[in-house]
């Protein structure tokens, strides 16, 4: 008899409890639906704020209470508030897997915050699409004090140069990618080069510091706490020897641009990351920003596509129809003058100094330590504490 009364208690206390969720969950429902409509609909949150239990909790109040007060919130003053809100709400995958609903759109709220906090505090710096998949990282490793400074010192040298009104600094540091992919093996250059694939394939990989490509957290914080300790420039130095690693399946592609930018633009999610960042180190000792600058300005002079061009595949992240149409005629003239368009092997002599230089690479040892000093030049003084 006690057992039974027991069990029939449990069962109704089980019973309430589920039906508070359920309630919990179709009133944050219900003012999301509130906040969301144009304009916003007042007198529902006022039932709600009213309501039994109030607003549920302070990230709701952040956003309820200056509506009841008529004072509209200041965030969405700012002109990249729009664009911000979009990326955010398109942020779902950079979160742990299983995190509750709750938690994640609290995070979400926090992630828009900083944004806009930085923007606001540095004018001259432009919000750009990508942008947000970096401060996520931030926040999710130090949460949104820190991660508010750590992203605005970021914003002003790292990635200083993705945040300019135009994307020509972006593409200038694209541009260092061929070079040290030449120095490194010609073979996969002249491949790259004969299928005019360009370098837009690694736009996303440069701007996000790979976190909009790599599905795994683990391996997202692993090449931050790398960027981080090193040059600017690291993580086009970290694309070349993505694409060096490839070489076999590159060079086994059809050359052809929309062929080799797909193969390129899938990045593998196995890459050996420890090996990858010991040879990106290596080639920056080897092929220092100073000695590719000539090389790089050289090439820029020199370019085929204009910048239009340029930002309308960055745009679009795919093989663009404009440079297709522009190349055309010189494919041809390629395809007739080489017997059924093979790309020539490299010489013995080639192969020889390719394999020499990858021979050079180190578990970070030396090239490490050089690495450091070469970013103990330029680093910038951290004053995140009082």
């Amino acid at each position: 008899m006690f057992k039974e009364t027991f069990s029939g208690r449990r069962r109704r206390r089980f019973h309430w409890t589920g039906g508070r969720d359920a309630r919990r969950k179709r009133k944050i429902s219900d003012i999301t639906q509130a906040l969301s409509v144009t304009p916003v609909d007042v007198a529902a949150l006022r039932r709600m704020a009213i309501s039994e239990g109030g607003l549920l909790n302070d990230d709701i109040r952040c956003q309820v209470w200056p509506r009841l007060l008529n004072v509209p919130p200041h965030r969405e003053n700012n002109k990249d508030y729009n664009q911000v809100l979009l990326d955010v709400q398109r942020s779902l995958r950079r979160f742990p897997p299983g995190m509750p609903d709750e938690q994640r759109e609290g995070l979400q709220e926090e992630l828009i915050d900083i944004i806009l906090r930085v923007l606001k505090r540095n004018p001259q710096l432009h919000y750009y699409q990508g942008y947000h998949d970096i401060v996520v990282t931030f926040l999710l490793v130090v949460k949104e004090h820190l991660a508010t400074a750590l992203v605005e010192k970021l914003s002003t040298h790292h990635l200083r140069d993705f945040m300019d009104p135009t994307m020509d600094n972006t593409k200038h540091i694209l541009n260092y990618l061929m070079p040290i992919i030449e120095r490194v093996n010609p073979e996969v250059h002249d491949f790259m080069q004969q299928a005019e694939v360009g370098t837009v394939f690694a736009l996303s990989w440069l701007i996000t510091w790979f976190g909009h490509v790599l599905a795994d957290f683990r391996h997202v914080v692993r090449l931050y706490d790398f960027f981080l300790a090193c040059h600017p420039l690291m993580p086009i130095y970290f694309a070349a020897v993505i694409v060096l690693h490839r070489e076999e399946e590159l060079l086994e592609c059809e050359c052809d641009m929309a062929m080799v930018h797909h193969l390129l633009s899938q990045i593998p999610q196995d890459l050996p990351y420890e090996t990858l960042i010991s040879r990106a180190g290596d080639l920056f000792v080897q092929f220092p920003p100073s000695e590719l600058a000539r090389e790089v300005a050289s090439h820029e002079s020199m370019a085929t596509s204009t910048f239009k061009d340029f930002d309308l595949a960055s745009t679009q992240q795919r093989p663009d129809s404009v440079l297709r149409h522009r190349h055309r005629q010189k494919q041809a003239a390629l395809e007739s003058s080489t017997p059924n368009s093979v790309v020539a092997r490299p010489s013995a002599a080639r192969r020889f100094v390719r394999l020499a230089v990858m021979g050079l690479t180190v578990a970070l040892g030396a090239a490490a330590l050089a690495v450091v000093n070469t970013a103990l030049e330029w680093a910038p003084k951290l004053d995140l504490f009082p």
